[in-house]
């Protein structure tokens, strides 16, 4: 697999693992009745939804079964690309936070409407799942786990779907658009001291986090 195409193939990755991910959330909603999360209980379950896309992630820089046979240079690149992405969220759920402030909470009473942002736990979240997906480099088969091969099975499959797999590579394709437009976002706001352009205060608050996070198919 070369280079471009794994690139591809992780764009595809993020795109149905964030389609099996909201099913997942659709779940739990159910079975708490609607009922709104805690901020404790968002980052609970958003680090559960990090732990296992870098674990998935770091299954595909693998070739084969053995846990010997890790891709350094593919490693590398999905590292890149998941710091940006999780860039990217903190920054969507950075603004939608300074939005719901200034609009008054606009949507209270709506599920989807209904969650939690705070800064430090977010940076939190972000930085043990780099950390996790550092250690998959030195410690591979750690990161070979049921869920998480579960995951991955799940994701080659509906790949490999005729309908759904060409929807979501299409999907995957302009999600790789976006991630290479955010890259440049990215360092902009590491740059700057990790505060948004558009909320200079950067202060923390509650924000619409997602009841489902379909961020990754737009």
């Amino acid at each position: 697999m070369d280079l471009l195409d794994f690139i591809f193939r992780l764009g595809v990755l993020f795109a149905i693992y964030g389609f099996l991910w909201g099913l997942i959330e659709i779940g739990l909603w159910m079975l708490a009745s609607g009922q709104n999360r805690s901020m404790l209980q968002v980052y609970f379950i958003r680090a559960i939804k990090y732990f296992f896309l870098v674990n998935v992630t770091f299954l595909f820089c693998i070739q084969g079964e053995g846990s010997a046979m890790v891709q350094i240079n593919q490693v590398i690149f999905a590292g890149i690309i998941l710091l940006t992405y999780f860039i990217g969220k903190l920054q969507r759920n950075q603004t939608r936070s300074a939005f719901f402030r200034i609009a008054g909470r606009a949507g209270r009473g709506l599920p989807m409407a209904q969650n939690n942002f705070n800064m430090r736990y977010e940076v939190v979240v972000i930085a043990l799942s780099l950390i996790i997906f550092a250690a998959f480099w030195f410690y591979p088969a750690f990161s070979m786990n049921p869920i998480a091969f579960w995951f991955k099975d799940s994701i080659l499959n509906i790949e490999d779907t005729p309908v759904f797999g060409f929807i979501f590579k299409v999907i995957g394709f302009f999600f790789l658009l976006n991630l290479i437009f955010k890259m440049a976002g990215a360092f902009g706001f590491v740059l700057n001291g990790g505060r948004n352009p558009r909320n200079p205060n950067n202060n923390d608050g509650n924000s619409d986090g997602g009841f489902v996070d379909y961020e990754e198919v737009d």
